[in-house]
């Protein structure tokens, strides 16, 4: 923690600066959780050590609900399933993701107090839980999880006090950090990690955080002096000022004052009309075409959800057939279309349609996000490999290198998607070359592979739920 000191930021309390001079891709630290545990839906999917996802797991043969990969896994999740494990076989079922979470949490003090680690430069108890800021009606749920913890709590264990208990769950209702799978692709549990809860947020942050063999890695966006504020978003820059302000306050209790919200940064291109030859659409019509893909983008999710894909590219077809023309191509209900679009036609393998797709939401996400977003870089990443698919090989392998590289900066080399992310660039640079040097050659080739191996079906997409995520993890 040598990079960093806690000071007290003018108008937001407690955060971090940088106490040297950090550059683009700098870990500024690595924090393990207290704990963390599995979301209640993937409790059977994934592996409650290492959080992978695995097709098969072994279940506890205590409790029945702790599920791991092999008796490595097992052998090494036990120290923090230990009490839980006999808790659960005499509660009778496994309780909630929060009350597993706050219950761990509990044990975790109870053997190291609330400093559980030498690097932790905060303890639990300092940590902010806005409990004061909840309405009623969230008062009333905190209520109903303290009754039931007390209920799944061993009396055998150390008795801790309401007060204890409460200022937990509102711990980590405002500061519990979402927990990927080994890939990073997907949210599958929830921990708590006491250094990244004193970052405070910009919506244009020069720092970001990812999960990275088990631990939250704090990575510099680009330079940074010395004595500098470090930030991240806990929201996503795409929404409007106006609903990140809102959502800020409702979420996470205060009111956000960075520059872009205040001055309403990029807000014009997010809902604007298209310029053509210097003149704009009437603002009626903006509004129109706006209210319009709304409306599709409600029977889009809808048809998702369904798992009707054909109907999904139907009704985004029909869509962006109607108000391309008007909107801006960054116009964020657009980007969405594209988004839902392209994932939908690579699964269904229309390479080619997707591929269009996929372009034109990495050419809107390039405009609105800061060069090394993360999910301008993940979006750079889906378009390069549908491009692949589509026999593109000349741009699929630009948008894996541009991926790549901002990849290098908010995950690193190390990090399982971007080892992938390396296999896939050498494999594009040798196409290329191939390509190159002979394009009948070059297609002849890849037909015949694909002849004799087919491209697999992608996986199912996800619903809308599971798109870009929020920072930190909130009750639902």
């Amino acid at each position: 923690m040598e990079a960093v000191e806690v000071f007290n930021s003018p108008g937001k309390g407690r955060g971090l600066k940088a106490t040297k001079e950090l550059w683009a891709g700098d870990v500024i630290f690595s924090e393990p959780s207290v704990s963390s545990v599995v979301f209640d839906s993937m409790a059977e999917r994934i592996c409650h050590s290492c959080f992978r996802r695995q097709d098969k797991l072994q279940r506890c043969g205590q409790c029945k609900f702790a599920h791991y990969c092999d008796r490595t896994c097992q052998r090494a999740g036990w120290a923090e399933h230990k009490e839980e494990c006999g808790a659960i076989k005499a509660y009778g079922k496994a309780p909630s993701e929060n009350i597993r979470l706050v219950a761990r949490i509990m044990w975790c003090m109870d053997k190291k107090g609330g400093l559980t680690s030498d690097m932790q430069l905060t303890t639990l108890d300092e940590l902010e839980d806005h409990i004061s800021d909840m309405n009623e009606e969230e008062m009333q749920e905190f209520k109903v999880d303290v009754h039931n913890i007390l209920d799944y709590w061993p009396n055998k264990c150390k008795q801790h006090t309401l007060d204890e208990i409460t200022h937990l769950f509102g711990v980590i209702n405002c500061n519990g950090f979402t927990v990927s799978d080994q890939r990073g692709l997907q949210a599958v549990g929830v921990g708590l990690f006491p250094n990244l809860c004193l970052v405070n947020h910009d919506c244009w942050p020069n720092c970001t955080v990812i999960l990275n063999h088990g631990k939250i890695e704090m990575r510099s966006l680009g330079k940074i002096a010395e004595g500098e504020e470090l930030t991240v978003s806990y929201v996503d820059f795409l929404n409007l000022s106006e609903h990140r302000q809102r959502l800020l306050k409702t979420q996470y209790f205060f009111d956000c004052t960075c520059e872009h919200c205040t001055k309403h940064l990029k807000d014009d291109l997010k809902v604007g009309g298209k310029e053509v030859d210097g003149v704009m659409p009437p603002a009626e019509q903006v509004k129109e075409a706006t209210d319009h893909c709304y409306e599709m983008l409600e029977k889009m999710d809808n048809a998702r959800m369904k798992g009707d894909y054909h109907e999904v590219v139907e009704i985004c077809k029909k869509c962006i057939e109607k108000t391309e023309p008007i909107l801006a191509d960054t116009h964020i209900y657009l980007l969405r279309m594209w988004s839902t679009l392209s994932e939908v036609q690579a699964y269904l393998q229309y390479f080619n349609d997707a591929a269009d797709s996929a372009r034109k939401m990495v050419e809107g996400y390039m405009k609105l996000y800061h060069p090394n977003n993360a999910a301008l870089g993940m979006a750079a990443m889906r378009a390069g490999v549908t491009h692949w698919q589509a026999g593109l090989i000349e741009v699929g392998h630009a948008m894996i290198c541009r991926a790549y590289g901002i990849l290098m900066v908010t995950h690193g080399a190390t990090h399982p998607i971007t080892k992938d992310l390396e296999a896939m660039r050498v494999q594009t640079e040798m196409e290329l070359k191939m390509f190159k040097q002979n394009e009948y050659v070059y297609h002849s080739m890849r037909d015949a592979a694909l002849k004799n191996r087919p491209m697999t079906m992608m996986h199912a997409p996800a619903s809308m739920e599971d798109g870009i995520k929020n920072l930190f993890h909130r009750r639902k």
